[in-house]
């Protein structure tokens, strides 16, 4: 007899296990397949730096064990300023975050199998009604969730999403003792979260240093291969090249190690989603792409994705006649772009002009965000055309024009 399940989630990262947790809360029969190997879980998935905001953990029911460091501000930095404001922050060991998450859903009855990977969906009359994994491996149920990041085997295959090459952002990250947080040439950052536009060192891009403890930090970078990268790269050097770069250089890490062993590796799209639902199925988290554009979080808005697709999926399987339809999935969509991520498309806006800015720009951002009261700075932050108007200046004209020839000519 064919194996079934109510849902099968394909990738046990926060998003596929925090579904496959809320569904399990529901009693519904739950299946996550997941690449690795449960006694390496999560080595080749522990890609995040692990910034993310108390009021995830009190959503979702984390345990503050999982946290390294509470940090009560965030910091921007540019080449020549910076700009401080009070702002409460978590940032966690994603490692151990990722295991309890798993632990949890067991706990409340989802069935987990690691080293199985999801290779492709099994189609009848136009519609996903099973998977592929381990090769010949087979299994079915009413629906399926594709939580699997960029690698997307179900969404793709299903053409529900489109990731762009272009528009994938890389970024690595190491743990480091011995770093100087309160050099007397920068912020202090203890009990901070540090994002820092440059150019030289991130082109494309910004750097990070998230205190987690003591003397200790995350300390990293990515960028897009956007126009900023290709103007401001240098010729030859490797992500891991500019991080080693910016640690050699900056003074803060004159006596600073990494960790053994505590490295970081990942990649996601900054672009709009092209869709994330069809008949029987559902794309959540890096899969969309949710992560949030202007400043890389994806933690919390991937655990927002989850939670709406659990609901959308309870919705559809709770009537005696389940209605797993494209028109009946489609709820999920509304709530992604209402609750999970409202005002993407501007905030992408306001992330493609950013990154376009050169770095003179960037310090001159520093002093209008000093001079600006909180309330500009918050509408602004959450999409607020209005608000992000008073930050521009008419000298910003022609890195609109460059933004518009970026988007729309090349």
């Amino acid at each position: 007899m064919d194996e079934r399940f109510d849902v099968v989630v394909a990738g046990a990262g926060p998003a596929g296990a925090q579904c496959a947790r809320d569904l399990a809360t529901r009693e519904y029969d739950v299946l996550v397949l997941e690449t690795e190997a449960e006694d390496e879980f999560p080595r080749q998935s522990n890609k995040s730096t692990g910034g993310t905001f108390p009021s995830m953990l009190t959503s979702f029911n984390v345990p503050d064990d999982v946290v390294m460091q509470f940090t009560d501000s965030i910091v921007l930095e540019s080449p020549s300023d910076s700009y401080a404001r009070r702002q409460t922050g978590a940032v966690l060991e994603f490692a151990d975050f990722k295991r309890f998450l798993v632990r949890d859903g067991r706990e409340k009855g989802a069935d987990y199998r690691f080293d199985a990977r999801v290779s492709a969906p099994i189609i009848e009359d136009g519609e996903i009604v099973g998977v592929q994994y381990d090769g010949s491996e087979k299994v079915y149920a009413d629906v399926f969730v594709d939580a699997t990041g960029p690698a997307a085997p179900l969404a793709r295959a299903l053409d529900v999403v489109d990731l762009q090459r272009e528009k994938q952002a890389i970024g690595v990250e190491y743990e480091y003792e011995g770093v100087d947080l309160d050099h007397p040439d920068y912020t202090d950052l203890h009990d901070a979260m540090m994002l820092r536009l440059d150019h030289d060192l991130a082109p494309g891009g910004y750097s990070w240093i998230f205190h987690t403890g003591g003397d200790t930090a995350k300390v990293g970078l990515c960028y897009i291969q956007n126009e900023s990268h290709r103007e401001f790269a240098k010729d030859g050097m490797t992500i891991d090249g500019y991080l080693e770069y910016w640690t050699d250089t900056d003074p803060r890490f004159a006596d600073a190690r990494k960790l053994e062993g505590e490295q970081h590796r990942g990649s996601a799209h900054i672009q709009m989603p092209t869709g994330m639902s069809t008949d029987n199925f559902l794309a959540i988290g890096d899969t969309v792409p949710t992560i949030d554009p202007l400043w890389g979080e994806g933690i919390h808005k991937g655990m927002k994705s989850a939670r709406a697709a659990a609901t959308t999926i309870d919705s559809c399987l709770t009537p005696r006649d389940r209605d797993t339809s494209a028109e009946a999935m489609a709820a999920y969509d509304h709530l992604w772009h209402t609750e999970v991520a409202p005002e993407m498309r501007t905030r992408l806006l306001m992330t493609e002009l950013l990154y376009l800015a050169p770095n003179e720009r960037y310090d001159r951002l520093m002093r209008d965000l000093n001079r600006a009261d909180a309330e500009t700075l918050n509408e602004a932050n959450n999409g607020s055309v209005r608000a992000l108007v008073k930050l521009l200046h008419l000298t910003d004209a022609s890195l609109v024009k460059r933004l518009l020839s970026e988007r729309y000519l090349n």
